[in-house]
């Protein structure tokens, strides 16, 4: 159920290049091609070099072949002609004119641990003068999954990543333990479906890693990383109603849903721990939680469509979180987030009695409020909200609440709140040197959690910062 593939990589470099040289007959449009970071099982993603003549008269050439012939791990196109051997003669470009050649790569399986690089060249012949155009991959065996269900206590290791297709899914009674270093890639739609319980065992060096497959760029109006893009597969689920749940230092971002965890027995409430987690980048919601108790603890939730987190039923506890929603700043998406608030507390509904605690955390986002309390009874909500900011514009909907920063107008919280295309410089939680969140926190509370989300203590200074993060001088970040 096990089977071995390789994880092919594909991303050509995004500046042209043109030989000035007066002796080069040809020019290209890059001088190596590296495929670069997208998975397939079928094959591989298909890229393109043109080739140019920019001469006043015809050229033509007299070979253009790969280097390794019929034996490479790369197969060429040449204006829609092919060949068994990648050998083609005697191809004329008109003046002023360019040809297409298209290329992908196959590496087989070689059941190696490590990523393996494979280069061949694309030679061109013109007058009797070689040029060359440079081709490389990376390849490494991972493990696919494929609508796979665990019937019995599984400890998966991370010596290789796991491609998932479908569903995952964990029967009742059953433990899924992943280890540190474990990689989930999830194909477009594949679910992690858990009956039973799910223990995610990572560390500050090597987390478990849940994200989309795709590893190549798309372009919107500039060309982003696919993993930067929201909805790329479906979500993880927690559906037992006995269910423990530990997760701890997970990185998991840019699919439908975070984390579904949901109860419709009342009579029971399972559990979920989130501890030095990042949760980023969801279509929907990041955390959901319908009758069970939450338990987060130096963690980043951060930039969903709708809710970024959603709380009905249960006891929920968050401290040194930074809950921050700003989807529509550039998560590599064409779309907007809804107008609901990053947090939702939400006692209308028939659910278990609820019981809230934020304390040394950031709520905040581009929406004018980021915390909602919807319940009948206001003054017998238990609600207990301390040392963190927040952005909202009615403080008095909250009973129990001590010292709180709330938003003001031209707060600068974060280091980088837009995903900036032009600069490259992708969101960045860590509080401004100016913010509001440093020294807002708590310190009795602070030192239970000593090292923020980075590894950084938050009592180097004695002013420990609300959210995950602690402000460091930026030669240090």
């Amino acid at each position: 159920m096990l089977i071995p593939l390789f994880l092919i990589s594909f991303v050509a470099c995004e500046n042209d290049f043109h030989v000035e040289s007066g002796e080069s007959a040809l020019q290209f449009s890059k001088d190596t091609l590296t495929f670069d970071t997208v998975f397939t099982n079928v094959g591989s993603a298909t890229a393109k070099i043109l080739v140019y003549n920019k001469q006043n008269k015809a050229l033509n050439i007299s070979e253009l072949k790969l280097a390794g012939g019929a034996a490479s791990a790369f197969r060429i196109n040449v204006d829609g002609s092919k060949s068994a051997n990648h050998l083609f003669r005697d191809i004329t470009i008109k003046a002023k004119d360019s040809l297409y050649i298209f290329i992908e790569v196959k590496i087989n399986p070689n059941d190696v641990n490590t990523p393996v690089l494979v280069q061949d060249s694309i030679v061109f012949n013109v007058e009797n003068k070689n040029q060359r155009i440079l081709l490389e991959a990376y390849g490494q065996d991972v493990e696919v999954l494929r609508n796979h269900t665990f019937t019995s206590n599984t400890i998966l290791q991370g010596e290789k990543p796991y491609l998932i297709y479908d569903t995952l899914r964990v029967d009742p009674d059953v433990t899924l333990t992943l280890s540190a270093g474990t990689v989930f890639y999830f194909h477009h739609n594949a679910n992690l479906l858990v009956y039973g319980n799910l223990n995610a065992e990572g560390t500050f060096e090597q987390p478990v890693i849940m994200r989309g497959d795709r590893l190549d760029d798309v372009k919107f109006n500039e060309p982003i990383p696919y993993n930067y893009v929201a909805g790329q597969w479906g979500g993880v689920y927690l559906m037992s109603k006995t269910g423990k749940h530990v997760l701890n230092h997970v990185h998991m971002n840019s699919g439908y849903v975070g984390l579904y965890f949901y109860n419709e027995d009342r009579n029971y409430k399972p559990s979920l721990e989130i501890h030095n987690c990042i949760i980023h980048n969801f279509l929907l919601y990041n955390i959901a939680v319908v009758n069970g108790d939450l338990l987060v603890t130096n963690s980043e939730i951060s930039n969903s469509g709708s809710y970024t987190v959603y709380l009905n039923g249960g006891k929920h506890a968050f401290y040194h979180c930074t809950i921050a929603n700003f989807f529509n700043q550039g998560s590599g998406r064409p779309t907007n987030r809804d107008n609901t608030p990053a947090v939702m507390l939400m006692d209308l509904n028939k659910a278990l009695a609820m019981e809230t605690v934020f304390k040394n955390c950031i709520i905040t986002g581009s929406s004018t409020n980021e915390l909602a309390l919807a319940t009948k009874f206001k003054d017998l909500y238990k609600g207990d909200f301390q040392y963190s900011y927040i952005r909202k514009t009615d403080p008095s909907e909250l009973l129990v609440y001590k010292e709180i920063r709330w938003y003001e107008k031209n707060d600068t919280v974060f280091v980088r709140d837009i995903y900036d295309y032009e600069k490259e410089g992708y969101f960045d939680f860590t509080p401004d040197s100016i913010s509001p969140a440093r020294g807002l926190a708590d310190p009795q509370i602070a030192i239970q959690y000593p090292l923020d989300l980075k590894g950084r203590s938050r009592l180097a200074d004695g002013r420990p910062d609300a959210g995950a993060y602690e402000w460091y001088p930026t030669a240090t970040q």
